[in-house]
């Protein structure tokens, strides 16, 4: 009796410890709609307003109709679209292949290549800032989405390449090896073999690449001199005057920008799981 009650005990206790965490990870978003449907009296009140007395959409349609700033709202999201896409693309082909040279072929200084990309990772963005905007500067990449693209690529690939590693490396050479004596080239062997099972790692990593570009700041702001060339995050700058922070507009804004990543979430999560089934049944 003493070990089913121990066990109960302990079962409450790390569903109290789950349900915790998510309400701890899940108010914030909850807070930034219920303001976003606020009008600005529950806003700007010293009360604590949970949900919305009355709920106004007046912040949205001022965003959508109005714009930010002097630009259209969905100049930004196209912006930030095409930068965060563009990112995610190059930057997943790009780490699949270095993952799949460091996991696979033994070189020199391979350990030193590996510790560099942990090192990189711990460089902050605002030491770099710099001498990449010169270099942006010099090969005529300023004010233009394809600078931000290539930035947000090389920050986020030492992760990427870090992370796939250990997917590649999991997959068992023998099924490659057996792909290559029935007659497959090195390529198709890459392609049907390889590929499929370290699609799920790929997924993964493509979410994590999407986040970091999408909500990324100080490159947009600085590599960028036309407002037309902004992206999201910078969008929200617009809001913070002299006056005062319009917390409607910048929780409006933010919602708005949260939706496409839990696009993009749903639908490669999808595709993840997929690719799980996939990779069990050709392994």
């Amino acid at each position: 009796m003493r070990a089913v009650a121990g066990r109960r005990s302990s079962r409450v206790a790390i569903n109290a410890a789950a349900i915790a965490v998510i309400v701890f990870s899940v108010f914030p978003v909850f807070w930034m709609v219920s303001t976003a449907l606020k009008t600005n009296e529950d806003i700007f009140t010293t009360d604590i307003v949970l949900v919305p007395t009355s709920v106004t959409w007046a912040h949205f349609r001022e965003i959508f109709t109005e714009g930010i700033g002097n630009t259209s709202l969905w100049i930004y999201l196209r912006n930030s679209t095409v930068v965060a896409l563009g990112a995610v693309l190059f930057g997943s082909a790009a780490a699949l292949l270095g993952a799949t040279a460091v996991a696979r072929f033994r070189f020199r200084f391979r350990a030193s290549f590996l510790i560099m990309l942990l090192i990189v990772q711990m460089v902050p963005h605002e030491a770099l800032l710099i001498p990449l905007f010169v270099m942006a500067r010099q090969a005529g990449l300023t004010n233009r989405l394809l600078g931000l693209v290539i930035i947000n690529v090389a920050f986020t690939l030492p992760f990427a390449i870090w992370m796939l590693r250990t997917f590649v490396a999991a997959v068992p050479r023998e099924l490659e090896e057996a792909a290559e004596i029935d007659g497959a080239s090195r390529f198709r062997t890459f392609v049907s073999i390889l590929f499929p099972l370290v699609a799920p790692g790929l997924v993964a990593t493509s979410i994590f690449s999407f986040i970091t570009v999408w909500n990324e700041f100080i490159f947009a702001f600085t590599l960028m001199a036309d407002e037309s060339g902004y992206t999201m995050p910078v969008a929200l700058r617009w809001f913070i005057a002299r006056e005062g922070i319009d917390w409607g507009g910048v929780m409006a804004t933010s919602t708005v920008m949260t939706i496409p990543v839990i696009i993009f979430f749903l639908f490669v999560q999808r595709r993840m799981v997929s690719g799980l089934v996939a990779g069990a049944v050709k392994g």
